[in-house]
């Protein structure tokens, strides 16, 4: 039996622009994220990989949108350093801390209406690694950044999911 792996977007011919603009536009966003952090915050520049995703590869979708991705970026961070500021004294009590900082995240993004999913690994990276000025410098010029990116190019930019 002969599997076909010919699994190509149909509309990639048509709009093969969009999709190469696109990467580029999340791959220059990503490459600042990464050149203000080390890999020492890698759950953080996942969490701004996942943005750059959701802005590029789906901008119509209501969490690609400003008020969430600033708003939720935001709420993870709050909670990740409120709760990286509890004593970690065993593994599990860590554990519980950080597992409790996404969960506030998630809680209060879903009740303020400002819903961006990869904040809650903002607000696990920051759990873990604590924060300094340098984290929250970058984290904030990374969001405004993409933020401004998707209003601006919001007429060149398409939905590619």
């Amino acid at each position: 039996m002969k599997k076909s792996f010919k699994k190509i977007d149909r509309e990639f011919r048509q709009h093969w622009k969009n999709y190469v603009l696109q990467s580029i536009l999340a791959t220059i966003a990503v490459f600042i994220v990464l050149y203000f952090l080390s890999l020492q915050h890698a759950v953080i520049i996942a969490s701004i990989g996942a943005t750059a995703f959701i802005i590029f590869a789906m901008p119509d979708s209501i969490t690609a949108q400003p008020r969430n991705v600033i708003g939720g970026q935001l709420v993870g961070l709050l909670f990740g350093f409120l709760f990286s500021q509890f004593p970690h004294s065993t593994v599990l009590y860590s554990m519980i801390i950080y597992s409790l900082a996404v969960g506030a995240s998630i809680f209060t993004m879903v009740v303020i209406d400002t819903e961006h999913p990869p904040a809650a690994g903002t607000a696990l990276g920051v759990a873990i690694t604590g924060i300094t000025l340098k984290v929250f410098v970058a984290l904030s010029i990374s969001i405004i950044l993409l933020s401004l990116i998707h209003v601006f190019f919001k007429p060149y930019i398409r939905d590619l999911t």
